[in-house]
């Protein structure tokens, strides 16, 4: 090969991709163009109703503003250091976090146990799953007022039935236990219903062979069911982490809009919604929903990261 060769092949070569990244650029271009008239709806939509609202909270969350909007003037940190030296606010995280570990263990095993027994029900299984499901497409004050007469101390059908005599809703051990039953009966029915989909997603013939070797009932719930539900059963949990930290509906309605006996059922959303909207700082609101917003943020991240390492582990 001459000089002149080796000095025309490398220009040929950046010549080649020059061309190749134009053409990319301009299929990209193409798409943009085509594709951005279909997302651009949604766009304004996201920007209006979630960028600009948590852009506007941000900046309350530096000033003093109340709920009138009138004479707010900037505070800078004085709000975020307010909240993290008020117990109050820890304390209604601390019943947030509670009642998360309460339900979102029991939530994920009592939706897979109905998930398992409605697949392998050979009879009437639609009425097993609508019944499975059915309390979920109720309102969450519907099914709050239903659980706040069936725990009535005097007239509830619970402690009638069970020959109890015991103060669900007004006694500080038993406010939140007494939500969680409620969340549980009412949520359960999405959970078993991302368990029922995934089981019946789960090949037939792996438990055929798995049964030709030997493997018992046992054997094959360990090692080829929950296995196969790994990716659904970490979404479930993620997803009912971040539902069960932003609870507020059912714990209100159950205490008539109160904190509950000795403060026990306050959360953090009611905490945030009482300053904002009962002692009118809505600065400080805003504040203490930043701070909310991120410890949401930070669940939601980490889930993603468990699931990234977790495909490159399986790679």
């Amino acid at each position: 090969m001459s000089a002149v060769d080796t000095v025309v092949a490398p220009a040929a070569v950046r010549s080649a991709r020059a061309v190749d990244a134009d053409s990319l650029r301009a299929r990209m271009t193409r798409k943009v163009q085509h594709g951005g008239w279909f997302v651009a709806p949604f766009l304004v939509l996201f920007a209006l109703f979630v960028l600009l609202p948590i852009g506007r909270g941000l900046w309350l969350s530096f000033t003093d503003s109340n709920i009138s909007g009138t004479d707010a003037s900037f505070v800078g940190f004085d709000n975020y250091r307010e909240a993290f030296e008020d117990p109050l606010m820890w304390d209604t995280l601390g019943h947030s976090a509670y009642f998360t570990l309460l339900v979102v263990p029991c939530i994920v095993v009592l939706a897979f146990l109905l998930a398992v027994l409605a697949h392998h029900i050979e009879r009437a299984k639609w009425l097993w799953r609508l019944c499975f499901f059915a309390p979920f497409l109720l309102p969450s004050t519907v099914a709050a007022n239903l659980w706040q007469w069936l725990f009535n101390p005097g007239t509830g059908m619970i402690n009638h039935v069970f020959g109890l005599e015991t103060p669900w809703l007004t006694d500080k051990s038993f406010a939140m236990i007494a939500v969680v039953i409620t969340t549980l009966w009412w949520t359960v029915g999405f959970s078993f219903l991302l368990f029922l989909a995934a089981l019946q997603n789960i090949p037939q013939h792996l438990y055929e062979a798995a049964s030709l070797d030997g493997a018992n009932a046992w054997h094959r719930m360990v090692h080829i069911t929950l296995p196969m539900l790994r990716n659904i059963t970490g979404l479930v949990v993620t997803l009912q982490v971040l539902a069960s930290l932003q609870v507020f509906d059912q714990v209100v309605v159950m205490q008539d809009f109160g904190p509950g006996p000795e403060e026990s059922t306050r959360t953090f959303v009611q905490y945030t919604l009482e300053q904002g909207f009962t002692a009118y700082r809505v600065g400080y609101a805003s504040a203490v929903s930043m701070i909310f917003f991120l410890i949401i943020a930070v669940v939601a991240l980490g889930r993603m990261w468990l699931l990234r390492k977790r495909e490159e582990g399986v790679r």
